[in-house]
């Protein structure tokens, strides 16, 4: 049996405690509207697990997928932006 060896807590690596770090929240503020976008998409669709879509909640679910693509749209040009430097 092969044994398994564990680095010393003194690595970089293993020094976590346990909160995110302030790139890491950057990150996630980033992509809040996104984020949320998608929870409508969500809370629109559950809304019609039981019953026939009707005619507004087809145009609750389409504008609600709109705006999940046109967020995921802004939050690629934007990380395309910051990555690059230039207009994406």
């Amino acid at each position: 049996m092969k044994s398994i060896i564990t680095l010393p807590a003194t690595s970089g690596a293993l020094a976590f405690d346990g909160e995110p770090s302030d790139v890491e929240l950057d990150a996630v503020e980033m992509e809040m509207p996104l984020i949320l976008a998608e929870v409508d998409l969500l809370d629109a669709e559950i809304m019609t697990i039981d019953r026939p879509a009707t005619e507004l909640d087809e145009r609750r679910i389409r504008r609600a997928r709109n705006r999940v693509l046109g967020e995921r749209r802004d939050l690629t040009n934007r990380a395309g932006l910051t990555q690059t430097g230039g207009a994406a």
